[in-house]
């Protein structure tokens, strides 16, 4: 399981949000084993008054926030990073623009389908 926020200006996103969410699945897929309907993206478009970054960034700064089961090994995850810079440069989003931060918590803290998520039964590993 993985639910991910994308935080960034509304203009500069609004017209790409939809190549963005392909590209961030496919990596979800690639790297951690998703199956491919499993697609859960939020975008949080803001306004320029609402969205303050520094200087070294440019109006294409993004922030991708992503929640999931944890138990994934430390070279799964630096393999979606590593995805993400990848394929979201060549999207048009440079890596200097992209700051990615997994949050990873027990599958007994998420409520899902009326169960706690350790008594689901997956249809995908959660240990790769």
């Amino acid at each position: 399981m993985a639910q991910v926020k994308i935080y960034a200006l509304s203009d500069v996103m609004r017209p790409i949000r939809r190549t963005f969410s392909d590209t961030l699945h496919a990596c979800l897929v690639e790297a951690l084993g998703l199956p491919a309907d499993k697609r859960f993206h939020r975008f949080m478009l803001l306004d320029r008054e609402d969205f303050i970054y520094p200087p070294d960034r440019s109006e294409k700064y993004t922030i991708i926030e992503i929640s999931m089961f944890e138990g994934r090994t430390v070279e799964t995850k630096k393999k979606l990073i590593r995805l993400l810079f990848e394929k979201m440069s060549a999207i048009g989003i440079p890596s200097n623009d992209l700051e990615i931060t997994i949050f990873e918590t027990p599958r007994s803290s998420w409520g899902i389908r009326g169960l706690p998520g350790d008594e689901l039964g997956l249809s995908y590993r959660v240990d790769v």
